[in-house]
């Protein structure tokens, strides 16, 4: 169990900080900003296999991961993701070691070699799929690493150094789109599950598996992205099916505003799809389509001014060309030095942090509508919001959540479908403007939502290792705050820890959500 000693003169220096760095964060409601669409999480190669574990264990997983209810004393069950991220498999389990991938990374395809569909592929990620809605997560996106093996060049799913092209053979785009709609109306007929969004591309301009097999993967330049958009686009109307086509998930946010680790054919891609003069590749009228683009935020988290500086831009370029981002993916890399980089699994409030961090400069400066992690479920590496303990390649095991799970539901939990982000405004005790105030990287980070409901969320980061004292204020007058903190203190992951009227103090290395109703 874990304590709090407080002596005198920690009393005595609390008190002098909270006179001498008292702030107001000010919700500024005239001042709206992006609409949230959802937070979520995928079931990148994890669900395939803890899908067919034992129903107590897989509901302890889905409680965590979707769960809106609370237990008797008010602590929620779990972080309640409102998109789950389908990965629609393009058949290297099938192929076995000739797939040239690691067996881990293999996925089924419903599609077989003589065109008929086997409706029992894919069983494990069914299974959550289910799991997420019997639990009221409200939407649903499938997307593809690769398209159908029967249909790629190589004849298989992963590129093995074939270049920067689209792994797809010329004549097959129709194909792909008819597999398309064939699994998106089956998966509602045989499951009951309606796909909002299908993303058909996922890193198309990045530079990481082009060279040697490790997984499910293809290149593509940004006519070649168009293409498929088009083909799909056609297959779609024609069958009506209702399902948003989402483009294009690139590995880099820098890959959206210039070249990037590749070419000009597979960079620029904001400009690329959403200017009308780009006339080979211009997707902004497209059936189906939104005017959203997609991208993950790997490798822009570090130093933590370059973070905001890559955002702002990316918000003011999204903006010229009329278009909304989504951060469909994130993990932890190598160059995340300051907490040790991607290797070894953190349960703790280092990583919970550092990726809360993150969070707050996409929402704040990037103006994103959607966030997510990439995998629920991983292994002794940063990858995953749960951690399996597993000796026979996941048969088995025992799941352990983690702090970076419950950091993630600060947000997650509480800013739902359709809420509205606002600006903030600090003030010092002398009622002064300070510059910036809402976002300390190494302090405090506040960010501002309104729910459809009319509920108000704040949620503030204390990445300091002092206890930090915050006022709130609205326009409309005081209220009674809900607090609900994660910290490493035992027990403290989403914790009801009492009310305010707007001013309490943020311990250490916490993350604290206030919720007024």
């Amino acid at each position: 169990m874990t304590y709090r000693i407080i002596t005198l003169g920690a009393l005595f220096t609390t008190a002098f900080m909270a006179c001498a760095q008292s702030r107001t964060y000010h919700i500024e409601t005239d001042s709206p900003e992006q609409s949230i669409m959802h937070f979520g999480a995928s079931d990148g190669w994890s669900m395939q296999k803890i899908g067919l574990w034992s129903e107590a264990q897989q509901n302890q997983i889905a409680d965590w991961l979707f769960s809106t209810e609370n237990d008797v004393n008010g602590q929620p069950k779990g972080i309640g993701l409102s998109v789950w991220r389908f990965n629609l498999g393009a058949g290297s389990a099938e192929q076995g070691d000739s797939a040239q991938i690691q067996p881990s990374t293999r996925t089924e395809c419903f599609l077989q070699p003589d065109g008929t569909y086997n409706w029992d592929k894919q069983l494990g990620q069914r299974r959550f799929l289910q799991l997420a809605k019997k639990r009221g997560v409200p939407h649903f996106l499938a997307f593809m690493n690769s398209a159908p093996v029967y249909y790629t060049k190589n004849g298989l799913a992963t590129n093995t150094g074939r270049g920067a092209t689209i792994n797809l053979k010329d004549n097959c785009y129709p194909d792909v789109a008819r597999f398309a709609a064939t699994v998106m109306a089956g998966l509602e007929k045989h499951d009951g599950i309606h796909f909002d969004y299908l993303c058909p591309v996922n890193e198309p301009d990045g530079h990481w598996n082009w060279i040697g097999p490790k997984q499910e993967g293809s290149p593509a330049t940004n006519r070649e992205v168009a293409q498929l958009v088009r083909a799909i686009s056609k297959e779609f109307k024609k069958r009506r099916i209702s399902t948003h086509i989402m483009f294009n998930e690139s590995s880099d946010i820098r890959s959206l505003l210039g070249i990037h680790q590749t070419e000009w054919q597979r960079g620029n891609q904001i400009r690329s799809f959403f200017s009308k003069d780009s006339t080979g590749t211009y997707l902004g009228k497209t059936y189906g389509t939104e005017n959203v683009i997609m991208a993950h935020s790997y490798w822009t988290n570090t130093p933590v001014s370059y973070m905001r500086k890559i955002r702002e831009e990316l918000r003011d370029t999204l903006r010229r060309y009329g278009a909304r981002y989504w951060q469909t993916e994130l993990c932890i890399m190598g160059n995340d030095e300051e907490i040790g980089g991607g290797g070894l699994y953190d349960p703790s409030m280092r990583t919970a942090l550092y990726v809360a961090r993150v969070i707050h400069h996409d929402m704040v400066y990037g103006n994103a509508e959607s966030w997510s992690w990439w995998r629920s479920i991983g292994g002794d590496y940063k990858d995953g919001l749960i951690r399996v303990l597993s000796s026979d390649e996941w048969k088995t095991g025992k799941a352990i959540d983690s702090k970076l799970l419950w950091a993630l539901g600060n947000y997650s939990r509480f800013v739902r479908p359709g809420a509205r982000r606002y600006d903030m405004r600090v003030t010092d005790n002398e009622g002064k403007t300070i510059k910036d105030g809402e976002t300390e990287p190494y302090g405090v980070m506040t960010s501002a939502y309104q729910n459809a409901d009319g509920s108000w969320v704040v949620v503030a980061i204390n990445y300091s290792e002092a206890l930090r004292p915050l006022t709130l204020s609205l326009p409309a007058g005081e209220g009674l705050w809900t607090m609900y903190r994660t910290s490493d203190v035992t027990g403290e992951s989403l914790k009801p820890v009492g009310q305010t009227m707007g001013q309490t103090n943020l311990e250490p290395k916490s993350i604290t959500t206030f919720v007024m109703k």
